[in-house]
């Protein structure tokens, strides 16, 4: 049998339902079943205990995920078992794995072993053909029709900027079921990329709202190309609050829109705009030294300090063609 590596969670023993159609058998009374036969003792519940979390301040991402995950799919009751981001996980080859399908715990006789994959995830179906015993066991709990572990990769590659391509060979090479740049993106489009929209959308409202109640607001700003040079198709610019080191605004803008050498200044414009529509009043901004700054700052009656760091660059290159 072809060595295969999964993911596994560790979870407590459940008894999951299957989304789609499962083999009909008869009900059996066994240490398994329901209904336990008389005069056994019931088995023993596995020794594995979930450690409590103590409880964080701040809902990560993957957590955010899981929970909108849950809302889109509230109608659905195919919930496996109770879904932590931090349970740990861990490689597990099928052969390995699928060994312990083997034999039947009520008749210690060979079962037939149906196993079935999706991406990471990994579900068997064990039958006896003597007592008609049958179980499922799921490697992964699934929230609808989405196993939370190849969602939890997608986020985990999508989150550290690793480029799929990349992960995806180092996966062909161990043989390591993965899915499809499609349910990447897939992923990415319904649960991520909405996810991180929603968390910077709430952490935004916070600041201005402290911004706008504070006496004194001073804000840095600068803008970031995405090429060097004129010749930079997209431009975003950051304000950020100097005192606490936090994003207060990002725009992005295009070079179409305004003009290569405009785009500053229109992200400048457009970041003043957004934070006076917020209830913010600003009293100083640190930026570099744009020639076209000045003027755009003057009516609204802002101090506009040059950032030191700026300065001092300009000065160390007039210093080194002087000496040149």
């Amino acid at each position: 049998m072809t060595g295969y590596f999964i993911i596994a969670y560790r979870q407590r023993a459940v008894r999951p339902e299957w989304g789609g159609q499962e083999p009909t058998a008869p009900p059996v009374s066994g240490p398994l079943s329901s209904s336990p036969l008389k005069g056994l003792r019931p088995a023993k519940r596995p020794g594995l205990e979930c450690e409590e979390e103590e409880e964080l301040e701040e809902v990560s991402l993957q957590a955010l995920i899981l929970s909108q995950l849950q809302r889109r799919q509230k109608s659905s009751q195919l919930f496996t078992s109770p879904v932590s981001s931090y349970d740990a996980k861990y490689i597990v080859f099928e052969q390995c794995l699928l060994s312990l399908f083997e034999t039947c715990p009520v008749c210690i006789r060979v079962c037939k072993v149906l196993p079935r994959r999706r991406g990471s995830f990994l579900a068997v179906d064990q039958l006896c053909p003597h007592c008609q015993f049958f179980r499922q066991w799921k490697s992964q709990p699934v929230i609808g029709s989405t196993p939370v572990g190849n969602l939890q990769r997608s986020a985990a590659i999508y989150f550290c900027g690793v480029s799929f391509s990349k992960l995806k060979k180092m996966f062909e090479a161990m043989q390591l079921i993965t899915r499809t740049y499609a349910a990447f993106r897939r992923h990415a489009r319904t649960y991520l990329e909405p996810s991180i929209i929603h968390s910077r959308t709430e952490r935004q409202t916070q600041k201005l709202k402290i911004l706008s109640e504070a006496n004194s607001v001073v804000l840095g700003g600068d803008m970031r190309a995405d090429s060097p040079g004129h010749s930079a198709k997209y431009g975003s610019y950051t304000m950020m609050d100097v005192q606490t080191n936090e994003i207060a605004d990002i725009q992005l803008v295009q070079s179409s829109e305004v003009g290569g050498s405009y785009m500053e200044k229109e992200g400048l414009i457009r970041t003043l705009d957004f934070l006076h529509g917020s209830g913010v009043k600003l009293d100083c901004i640190l930026t570099d030294r744009h020639p076209q700054f000045p003027k755009s700052l003057r009516e609204p009656k802002i101090t506009n300090p040059y950032d030191v760091w700026h300065v001092a660059k300009a000065v160390e290159a007039d210093l080194s063609e002087q000496q040149a």
